[in-house]
């Protein structure tokens, strides 16, 4: 574990750089899951997320001849700013890869932290890829290379949200739930708590798409995704960290992971109920209560909204997977008959909520004769039965494609 001294050193060293941000009891949250849920909000970060405390202890602790060089990093967004940031601030030349998919409101934010200290690159397809790039760099330029990470200064600057946490809180946790990729946030926090506060029970959540720890902890060994769902960018890596494997089965009591679809939904709930904007990372954690509720019940619950740089030409893919989720939305394949009024007699099984979101042929000629694809949006996934069982009864002919993932992603 890093020690709670190594931590204090930490926020020492970055109070002055990195706003302490509230830790609140989130009311909505608390009447929901009958309990009482506080939210440390990061995204409340000049750069929006937590990443700055880790980038920029580090780098702050950088010799002259560490920074003769530069230095370099590989980042899904998150830790980039903090460290594009920490080298406009110290006056440090930075190198910067990043995956090619990266949303554009983080790499636009990235540019303007680091302005004329920071080079952008972008590279490869995935987090792993970027640092591959970064690796690279690093070797062939002799820079420093900054991990997002596996990093005992890195993780002490994150751990240094823990001491905050227990300093504002006047009541013990009960739990705490921590959003993990590659294991820095919950390495340091974990820390902390496990040296402050043992009694707090601290579960992990990951993606479900991109659970490179809860793989680990299964074959007891650091192992490697061979492909992962990048949706939750923030915390999407194939394989965590050594040092922060070791720390994590030292501090957690649970892992759970959660659907991109639940992820979606509480993103859409927070901005909606509470006007918060957060990433799939700052969601994860949320997303998990459900899961959770009956153990959290009357407890006091932790929980750090680790990020909150969201791209809102994301929000289109964000509504669909979480319809999909709730399920609420559903794709068919309809095979209308060749004759008048078809699709009028498909008009009248939908039901008084039932909306078509979707209509397209399939084929691109002779499209009278050929299936289309419809998408159908549906009140409450109850509401769904009812229409198959309208559907079947008319006679209509269609296939559900929502369970068929070659055929949904082909199409859909």
């Amino acid at each position: 574990m890093i020690s709670t001294e190594a931590i204090s050193k930490a926020h020492k060293t970055i109070k002055d750089v990195v706003l302490e941000t509230p830790f609140i009891q989130n009311y909505n949250l608390s009447e929901q899951f009958d309990c009482k849920i506080f939210l440390k909000r990061e995204d409340m970060q000049s750069v929006r997320s937590f990443k700055i405390r880790g980038a920029y202890n580090k780098i702050s602790g950088l010799s002259s001849a560490q920074t003769k060089n530069g230095v370099v990093c590989a980042s899904a967004g998150n830790h980039a700013q903090g460290v594009a940031f920490s080298c406009s601030k110290l006056k440090i030349k930075g190198t910067i890869y990043m995956p090619n998919p990266t949303p554009n409101q983080k790499i636009t934010k990235v540019k303007q932290f680091g302005g004329k200290w920071v080079d952008v690159i972008l590279t490869g397809d995935t987090f792993d890829d970027a640092y591959e790039s970064a690796m690279n760099a690093a070797k062939d330029q002799k820079m420093t290379l900054i991990h997002p990470f596996n990093d005992p200064e890195v993780i002490a600057g994150q751990g240094t949200i823990a001491k905050e946490m227990l300093e504002q809180l006047e009541e013990p946790l009960d739990y705490l739930l921590v959003a993990v990729g590659g294991g820095g946030l919950l390495s340091g926090v974990g820390s902390y708590f496990k040296q402050v506060s043992p009694d707090t029970k601290i579960i992990a959540v990951e993606a479900v798409g991109a659970a490179a720890l809860n793989a680990s902890l299964k074959n007891g060994k650091l192992t490697r995704l061979d492909k992962i769902d990048s949706f939750a960018d923030g915390i999407a890596v194939k394989e965590i960290g050594d040092l922060t494997f070791q720390i994590i089965k030292e501090v957690i009591d649970d892992n759970i992971t959660v659907a991109e679809g639940a992820i979606c939904s509480s993103i859409l709930k927070l901005y909606n109920e509470e006007a918060i904007v957060v990433e799939p990372a700052g969601a994860v954690s949320i997303a998990a209560l459900e899961q959770l509720q009956d153990q959290i019940k009357g407890k006091n619950v932790g929980i750090i909204v680790c990020g909150g740089n969201n791209d809102v030409n994301r929000t289109q893919e964000i509504t669909e997977r979480a319809l999909l989720y709730e399920g609420k939305k559903h794709y068919f394949i309809i095979r209308f008959p060749q004759r008048a009024g078809a699709l009028r007699d498909f008009l009248n099984v939908l039901g008084p909520n039932d909306d078509i979101a979707h209509f397209e042929y399939t084929k691109k000629t002779n499209r009278t004769n050929g299936p289309a694809l419809v998408g159908l949006e549906v009140q409450n996934r109850n509401d769904f039965i009812s229409l198959i069982e309208r559907m079947k009864k008319q006679g209509i002919n269609f296939e559900h494609i929502n369970d068929n993932p070659m055929l949904f992603e082909m199409l859909v």
